[in-house]
């Protein structure tokens, strides 16, 4: 195996974190999108814990580049007659650990085109359907990889903690 020095910073997140974000999928994926109100639970689990996020990660020069989802998040839940819960507490501390959060959230995207899939028309989706432009992904694990590129490894454990500590944000906000 690779040590940490010479992994990409995206391997070692998928590596280290692969437990937690198991957990998070099999969490949210005990909701059922083509029920109305399943589909608002979740919506309603990620609105507590998405904007948390996003705040933590907002530091970074390159996060203030990528297109806020808090915003559709909000416009769904009001066309389900919801309004947006309060977020939970969440702070990571440095930017190393906001790196970590990015990930996390950017991340959700990828999932989020492969939910919005079973939501039914019927249903408001922009925020499961809020997809990276074409090149974004990419642009968004090099800058995460450039960001690690000369860390140490204690720059990578909290790295790591800022990803683990957001899945582990989203799993509390299921309640």
């Amino acid at each position: 195996m690779a040590s940490t020095e010479t992994m990409s910073a995206i391997a070692l997140l998928r590596q280290a974190t692969g437990a937690a974000h198991d957990a998070v999928d099999t969490a949210f994926g005990a909701h059922d999108l083509s029920d109305a109100a399943a589909y608002r639970a979740l919506l309603i689990a990620h609105a507590r814990a998405l904007p948390a996020a996003e705040a933590a990660m907002a530091p970074l020069p390159f996060a203030r580049t990528l297109p806020l989802r808090a915003p559709l998040l909000a416009t769904d839940l009001a066309a389900l007659g919801e309004a947006m819960p309060p977020p939970l507490p969440f702070d990571v501390g440095d930017d190393a650990a906001r790196w970590g959060v990015l990930y996390v959230v950017e991340g959700s995207r990828l999932g989020g085109a492969m939910l919005a899939r079973q939501v039914p028309a019927s249903l408001p989706s922009a925020y499961l359907g809020a997809v990276h432009g074409p090149g974004q992904w990419r642009a968004i694990r090099s800058a995460l990889d450039d960001a690690a590129a000369e860390e140490n490894d204690a720059w990578r454990d909290r790295l790591l903690a800022g990803a683990v500590a957001t899945f582990d944000l989203y799993r509390a906000a299921l309640g």
